[in-house]
């Protein structure tokens, strides 16, 4: 992960570096900027590829054109090796160097080529500028408009007090010019379903649907184990992460090497033993953070500043996530992880109580939608506090498509166990008990959920629940809500959160 600043319009540079310097966690590896008479453009760098030549502001061999980006291309090659047959010039091996020159050639209609996770912010010599942000809204990215002038970054932190209260998510899939405002270029109801063999969703999936799923998922993995630095997995022992790491192991031993593995949680927690037997299983290097009751308390005000976030469920998994990713950092620089699979196959259990198919469809594209602003964003958060770029298979869009393509029925809980799709199409790639063990949620599994929740509703009184409950609409949930929204307001001061925050719903 890295950060990116950028502005249209009148802008002093100095509030620029300013922004920059708020988001030098998640640049430990270069920091720069460029102004141009109608911009301003501000990088701070995680170098994950090209890392000798790979600075930025990026620009074309003219100086014509400039970029900043966050993120990775992961059709990047592909792209250079057609963009160097039409004669640009590639100052460097950066991924989003493909980005600059595509975009130079044929317009901003090309950013529905680019394949990976990624927010940007371009300008010219000539006066254009622009700004996009990926169709999952995985790289993050905010914006404010004041006046005549847009400014741009990726966290809330990064914008100064007086901007904080008109800031807002720049939506996914979008791009921004000033002369054409706010527009669509690819949004999940864009995508066009996968194709699948002809199977009445009233009957059992085929082989073919299930090898469909195994091989789109195996996919995306293997892309996003390409980089030119140390790459492994936070292991928490649940499905998705266990699947994630069992297609990297594979490859790891393919080419005669065991794949690094990292796991969190208090002594004996359910999650840690589950991550051991994982590790155990596929044979990889793992590496384990054992914390006290003490240690997650302490670290919470932390964990909200970096999160950006007061929810009770982000809270719960966001310190152990930190924590782990902690451990991480001192071996790779990029780790995979299993978010996004209950989005896409019905693994939370509020899922369960709807048996209509169309309204399943329904709530899964509507969680999908609001990743951004939800889980994804402690994903991004914590990844870029630690020095880590984090990898999601599971929202690589071939998966994401594929997913959303297959019938809901099929994704119904009824008798049988959540995700029993995902796990059906990955039988033999773990033992039985591992694959089909009981969903638990990451806060929960680690002893982080009790633990917190038990402590943090003690430190406010009933009569000050109700007094400060109705702060927000709709109203903060619990005791433990409003303590960590009173730690909130003390961290990101001016932030509205209302339009800014997500609340997880089924908590």
């Amino acid at each position: 992960m890295s950060g990116i600043v950028a502005a249209h319009g009148p802008f002093d540079p100095r509030e620029g570096e300013r922004m920059l310097d708020r988001l030098a966690h998640r640049g430990p590896d270069g920091q720069g900027s460029h102004a141009l008479d109608h911009a301003w453009l501000g990088h701070t760098r995680l170098a994950v590829v090209d890392l000798a030549g790979g600075a930025q502001p990026l620009r074309d061999s003219t100086g014509t054109y400039w970029l900043v980006g966050d993120g990775e291309i992961y059709n990047h090659a592909r792209l250079r090796r057609q963009l160097e047959q039409r004669g640009h010039v590639f100052r460097s091996r950066a991924d989003q160097e493909s980005a600059l020159h595509l975009i130079e050639a044929d317009g901003l209609a090309a950013l529905s080529r680019l394949w990976g996770m990624f927010a940007f912010a371009g300008a010219d010599t000539d006066g254009h500028f622009f700004a996009a942000r990926d169709t999952m809204g995985i790289a993050p990215l905010y914006w404010v408009r004041h006046d005549d002038t847009t400014v741009f970054a990726s966290e809330l932190k990064a914008f100064d007090p007086q901007r904080r209260a008109d800031v807002e998510p720049f939506p996914p899939g979008h791009v921004w010019t000033p002369e054409g405002g706010l527009a669509p270029f690819r949004v999940l109801a864009d995508t066009t379903p996968a194709t699948l063999p002809d199977t009445p969703s009233d009957e059992e999936p085929t082989e073919a649907v299930l090898s469909a799923i195994r091989e789109s998922l195996i996919g995306a993995v293997e892309r996003l184990l390409e980089a030119d630095v140390p790459v492994g997995a936070l292991l928490s022992g649940g499905l998705d992460s266990s699947l994630v790491t069992a297609i990297a192991a594979r490859h790891a031993h393919r080419a005669g090497k065991r794949f690094p593995t990292f796991a969190v949680g208090r002594q004996d927690s359910a999650d840690l033993v589950a991550a051991r037997q994982v590790a155990e299983a596929l044979g990889t290097d793992h590496h384990e953070r054992v914390y006290t009751d003490d240690e997650l308390i302490d670290w919470v005000p932390e964990v909200i500043r970096v999160i950006e976030s007061f929810d009770p469920s982000l809270v719960h998994s966001s310190v152990p996530n930190l924590l782990v990713s902690k451990l991480a950092a001192r071996s790779v620089k990029v780790v995979l992880i299993g978010e996004g699979a209950d989005e896409l196959f019905a693994g939370y259990g509020y899922y369960g109580e709807i048996d209509s198919g169309a309204e399943l469809h329904q709530e899964l594209l509507s969680t999908i939608e609001g990743l951004h602003i939800g889980g994804l964003q402690r994903v991004d958060r914590v990844a870029g506090a630690t020095g880590l770029e984090a990898r999601t298979p599971f929202l690589d869009l071939d998966v994401v498509e594929l997913g959303l393509s297959l019938p809901a029925q099929w994704k119904l809980s009824g008798d049988r166990p959540e995700k029993w799709l995902l796990r059906k199409a990955f039988e033999g790639w773990l033992p039985d008990r591992l694959l089909w063990r009981p969903k638990e949620q990451f806060g929960q599994g680690t002893g982080a959920g009790d633990v917190l929740g038990s402590y943090y509703a003690s430190t406010v009184s009933e009569e000050e629940f109700e007094a400060e409950r109705g702060a927000l609409d709709p109203p903060l949930r619990t005791r433990e809500e409003v303590a960590y929204y009173r730690l909130f307001q003390r961290e990101l001061t001016g932030v509205d959160p209302e339009h800014l925050i997500g609340r997880f719903a089924g908590w």
